[in-house]
């Protein structure tokens, strides 16, 4: 018997803060949050430009922050028996001191098995500790695990997280890259784009079977009902122009919930060039050119590992609220990109299918289908 498997708790944190009035006050008003890098000495890259939070925020504190808010909102309680899975690189701030200052203090942090490990210990659950690393998919790929799991029956609830925070050592991969904005804005899908800016984000979910929550009492919040996966073995960073590896995730996500459509889709869309063409031209083969698309990356930045947990947490809130969040930083249309992006702000809707895409380098895709509950 395959279980549904719902939504009971989340918790979030991005540069707007913490919670999700944080994210409808930034994100859904098309609010970006970007400004002059804080945590480190930005001086010697080309752009200084970052999406955080102010002070300097410790990764694990802040995880276990938006986990408490995510337990406490599905009502789990310590002892319950819960798979615990959390997508990250680890603590990079820690590798940092390491390498500089020969400095071991948080250096098991970096270490992204032990923040899930600690998670799980500090929650009280009782269940399989797994940590996901493969990039930009990871916290997607936590959450696909974590519904595999609960539809299954392997576990009656999983606890799934996303976490990355800004910090120097990805900053200056990327700005050696050249794939940071030159105008220190993130511009999905808009003409003039010219590339990403990282940002804060660190997101947790509690997904049960909706036979659990019933039992429990528990409220749903939505369900999860499907999801697909898939690569488009094309090029170690650049994805295939025709969008080929998306269009077969989100191919697989719609086809094993029935559906032919969705309302709306939260896009992976980076601001790069070469990404925000190819997803257009998957969205437009799986969709077809009315599709409703936007990217929220022009608010948060790009939050790497913990991408998908976080943009999960918008998705949901876009059902919840009945709102698509705006494209925002969009300069003026590309041939290359001619879906509707909801440029003119955050646009009413009665949502009761929501699509969320990511993707990562090495051509990897992830597609997940969140329904009205």
């Amino acid at each position: 018997m395959t279980e549904e498997v719902v939504v009971t708790g989340f918790g979030v944190h991005t540069a707007f803060g913490r919670g999700a009035q944080a994210v409808r006050d930034g994100v859904f008003a098309g609010v970006p949050a970007f400004a002059a890098a804080t945590r480190f000495d930005p001086t010697p890259y080309r752009t200084p430009m970052t999406a955080a939070a102010p002070g300097e925020p410790v990764l694990r504190e802040v995880l276990h922050d938006c986990a408490h808010d995510a337990v406490t909102m599905a009502g789990l309680n310590r002892g319950a028996q819960a798979a615990v899975l959390v997508g990250s690189a680890g603590d990079w701030t820690a590798v940092t001191r390491f390498w500089r200052e020969r400095e071991e203090t948080g250096l098991a942090d970096s270490v992204p098995a032990h923040l899930a490990q600690g998670l799980a210990d500090r929650l009280g659950l009782h269940g399989r500790r797994l940590a996901f690393t493969n990039a930009c998919v990871a916290s997607a790929s936590a959450l696909i695990h974590g519904w595999r799991l609960v539809s299954s029956g392997w576990a009656p609830a999983a606890v799934c997280a996303g976490a990355y925070l800004v910090e120097e050592e990805n900053h200056a991969k990327f700005d050696s890259g050249r794939a940071l904005a030159k105008d220190g804005a993130v511009r999905p899908f808009s003409a003039g784009r010219s590339g990403l800016l990282l940002g804060d984000g660190v997101a947790v979910l509690v997904l049960e079977s909706a036979r659990t929550a019933r039992e429990r009492g528990a409220r749903v919040l939505a369900r999860f009902t499907s999801w697909g996966i898939a690569s488009d073995a094309y090029h170690v960073a650049k994805p295939h122009p025709e969008g080929r590896g998306m269009a077969a995730a989100a191919r697989q996500a719609l086809n094993r919930a029935g559906l032919s459509t969705v309302d709306y889709v939260n896009a992976h869309g980076t601001g790069t060039p070469l990404n925000d063409s190819a997803e257009t031209n998957g969205l437009r083969s799986v969709l077809g050119p009315s599709t409703v698309v936007s990217s929220t990356k022009g608010t948060t930045g790009h939050m790497l590992e913990a991408s998908g947990a976080v943009e999960f947490v918008i998705s949901l809130l876009a059902l919840l609220d009945g709102v698509v969040p705006p494209t925002a930083n969009y300069f003026a249309p590309d041939p290359a990109c001619d879906l509707d992006y909801v440029t003119e702000g955050p646009r009413k809707a009665d949502l009761r299918q929501v699509l969320s895409l990511n993707a990562a380098f090495g051509g990897m895709n992830t597609a997940i289908v969140l329904e009205h509950a």
